[in-house]
């Protein structure tokens, strides 16, 4: 077996039966969907269950968390390669059939993506309406992702698939009891030992909220658990000196970012204190800039500031 398609569900109801829709229609057939249920309080195991496709294969498990339900699914997956799908992404008819392609092309990747597209949470945009993209697409092969992540996010979790014997070789793979950052802490882990081949076209759709504001969105000051670990790692000396240099200049950019965060909520004090951790970004115009905004803008202004720079990025990686 080519694919072991992992789906984790936790109260997806409205969105999983389209979601398993996308991967039974694919047009690269040898694949295994493995839903693990964590838990759920809504009627979406019963949807699962009521699939009539011999591929399609329901766990269930008590609550215990996205980490360990993915990490549940490497351990029962049957495929030379695991494709992770959450239960309210889409995949392309052609997701499946372009990895194979470019897995052929890239045997040296044992980590390959591809792009997407953000698509709003509305009955009137789903099922997608898939942008036109090259045939073939286009194959960047990436060799020092915290560099590539400063151009721009990357990689997104239902967009990329790993071989199963390297997931293995790292269990677990995804930090039990993190759900914030889990996914990235596993793709710089992956980029430290083997390229990724990321295909140039939008193959799966990520489903997003309605417009919010700052009052939804995740601001904390505290740096993340995967970029202490990364931090750690690079500073450790277990990198080569190009990748220590990226990764460290990447977390000490999320600092910069942290502290754009605290101040727009209110919390100069707190910015100015992530702006030193952050220093080694210090010969940096967005370091400068940051510090400007911190200490003089009135808070109002730096929200909407926030809030303007925010709808402008939220765009999925350049696939030019």
């Amino acid at each position: 077996m080519k694919f072991s398609i992992i789906v984790p569900l936790y109260n997806k109801a409205s969105y999983i039966a389209g979601t398993l829709n996308s991967a039974l229609a694919q047009t690269f057939a040898d694949f295994e969907v493995i839903v693990i249920d964590d838990g759920s309080t809504d009627g979406g195991p019963a949807l699962v269950a009521a699939v009539d496709d011999p591929r399609v294969r329901l766990v269930r498990q008590p609550n215990a968390g996205v980490s360990a339900t993915r990490n549940h699914g490497i351990e029962l997956a049957r495929g030379e390669w695991v494709a992770f799908l959450d239960a309210d992404d889409w995949h392309h008819p052609n997701y499946l059939a372009t990895l194979v392609a470019t897995q052929a092309m890239h045997p040296e990747a044992d980590t390959v993506a591809t792009g997407f597209v953000f698509i709003p949470d509305s009955p009137a945009m789903w099922p997608p309406r898939w942008p036109e993209y090259p045939s073939p697409p286009g194959v960047e092969l990436i060799t020092n992702l915290p560099a590539r992540w400063m151009r721009g996010p990357s990689l997104c979790t239902s967009a990329v698939s790993v071989r199963t014997s390297r997931l293995r070789q790292m269990q677990p793979c995804f930090p039990p009891g993190e759900s914030h950052g889990e996914d990235l802490d596993l793709w710089f882990r992956l980029a430290e030992q083997t390229p990724i081949a990321l295909v140039r076209a939008p193959l799966m759709a990520y489903r997003v909220a309605a417009e919010g504001s700052l009052s939804t969105t995740h601001v904390t000051s505290a740096i993340p658990p995967f970029l202490q670990r990364l931090r750690f790692r690079a500073i450790s000396g277990t990198m080569s000196p190009s990748l220590r240099g990226s990764s460290l200049w990447l977390a000490a950019q999320h600092d910069v970012t942290l502290a754009r965060q605290a101040v727009a909520s209110g919390h100069r004090l707190e910015a100015l204190r992530c702006l030193y951790r952050g220093r080694r970004a210090i010969n940096s115009g967005r370091w400068w800039l940051t510090a400007f905004i911190a200490l003089l803008l009135p808070g109002q202004t730096i929200q909407n500031w926030e809030l303007w720079r925010m709808r402008r990025t939220a765009s999925p990686p350049d696939m030019r």
